[in-house]
């Protein structure tokens, strides 16, 4: 639910200089030196039990959004275009009854430099619980149709493959990340250090046509979203939570420049130990030189979402900076502004429910305007947001309860987006 006024003066005792930004979807204006002049709610073009939004954008200043929406039995992937007037009627991608539906590994759609459209999504492979492949299909048509899909890893065991990452290239080709099982086996000896997931890549035309599937990190952990970003320079950063022999679970990252890739080498060391996968990935973005990377880590069994930055197009990492207000959950997501600080969203726990935060992070003056964005009051509802810098502003969507009965397995869920001009405090 959105906040109401009552919720919004107990929330306030909670976060002390968090302010308020979105009430019951009405556009408001904010006070000068706000983080942004303008909020409106845009209505996204669901059906109710649309689920894990991703957003993206295009080389003209438009966003593109996908989703996953229950269609019949199965499923279906959805995509709109969007802009500060609201978003363009959906397009489906794919509709299977096959399809692997999660909360924290979802589809996604790009747009490459020639105009081509790209997504993934995640296709059952098998009979056990986590048996999937990643699909991706192209459309030259702003996804009105779709080519046929293919498999962008050579490995075809019935076995884990997702947590996706499509970064568009300089001209007509994009970079597919993922995470790989095909040495994994989740009922093996956990002591075994080859028993493990890998971080894995491939280049790929607009025509379909793919480089090698290459092995960038043989040790990686299970279920974290990936993230990348090519930089001003033309350089490839991947970032992802990596997994030592001792069960460390910190933040690395891998680079691609002309060389190839390098070596993994981590954002910060914070040396969280934990038996387990956190599902907590982490973002990164760069632009005019600067780079950022925010994640989650619980080292010490202390909650903390950080921020650090990069000035040599990831090479080098400053101190982490700590933004959060003491009982995050994580779930990150980071903008780089050109010629200005990061934007960083993250989810909270607090006594009201699980609160979407979004905050101006500074390499120097740290975490300014930070600001709630919405409180779920029931459980884990509002998923991994996802933010995508557009023409004018910046556009945020994430899950909730619809409030509707549940019509499918899967219902009762809805998305919300909203677009934030941004303000003279930013």
């Amino acid at each position: 639910m959105l906040l109401v006024n009552r919720l919004a003066r107990q929330i306030s005792k909670s976060f002390l200089a968090v302010s308020i930004l979105l009430f019951l979807g009405v556009q408001i204006a904010t006070a000068e030196g706000a983080l942004f002049s303008s909020i409106t709610e845009l209505a996204a073009p669901v059906a109710d039990g649309a689920r894990e939004p991703s957003l993206s954008t295009t080389r003209d200043g438009r966003v593109l959004m996908s989703w996953t929406e229950p269609e019949g039995n199965g499923f279906a992937v959805r995509t709109a275009i969007g802009d500060a007037a609201g978003w363009s009627a959906p397009q489906t991608v794919v509709h299977s009854n096959e399809l692997f539906v999660n909360w924290a590994d979802f589809p996604s759609v790009v747009a490459l430099a020639d105009g081509t459209l790209a997504a993934h999504w995640l296709q059952i492979n098998g009979d056990a619980s986590y048996q999937y492949d990643v699909k991706i299909a192209l459309s030259d048509d702003e996804g009105k149709t779709w080519g046929t899909p293919f498999i962008p890893h050579e490995d075809r065991s019935q076995r884990e493959h997702g947590f996706v990452t499509l970064l568009p290239g300089q001209s007509d080709e994009f970079t597919a990340i993922w995470l790989d099982g095909r040495n994994y086996d989740t009922y093996g000896s956990q002591d075994d250090s080859a028993n493990a997931m890998q971080l894995r890549a491939r280049s790929i035309a607009s025509d379909g046509l793919m480089t090698d599937d290459t092995l960038l990190d043989e040790r990686t952990c299970t279920c974290c979203q990936t993230s990348a970003v090519l930089t001003d320079a033309g350089t490839i950063l991947a970032v992802y939570r990596d997994r030592s022999p001792s069960e460390i679970r910190d933040i690395s990252i891998v680079r691609k420049n002309k060389e190839g890739w390098s070596t993994p080498t981590s954002v910060a060391v914070d040396g969280w130990h934990i038996e387990g996968c956190p599902v907590n990935g982490p973002a990164i973005d760069s632009s005019d030189g600067q780079t950022v990377v925010a994640w989650f880590t619980a080292a010490d069994d202390v909650p903390k979402v950080k921020v650090a930055f990069s000035d040599d197009d990831g090479v080098s990492f400053g101190a982490p900076i700590e933004i959060d207000n003491g009982a995050p959950s994580g779930r990150v997501d980071v903008l780089q502004q050109p010629n200005g600080p990061a934007l960083v969203t993250w989810v909270e726990q607090t006594s009201q429910g699980e609160a979407v935060l979004i905050c101006a992070v500074d390499a120097k003056f740290g975490c300014t305007n930070p600001s709630v964005i919405v409180v779920s009051p029931t459980g884990r509802t509002v998923g991994f947001p996802r933010m995508a810098l557009g023409n004018d502003g910046v556009f945020i969507a994430w899950t909730q309860p619809s409030g509707k009965a549940r019509i499918h397995p899967e219902g009762g869920t809805i998305i919300r987006t909203i677009f934030a001009r941004l303000g003279d405090g930013q």
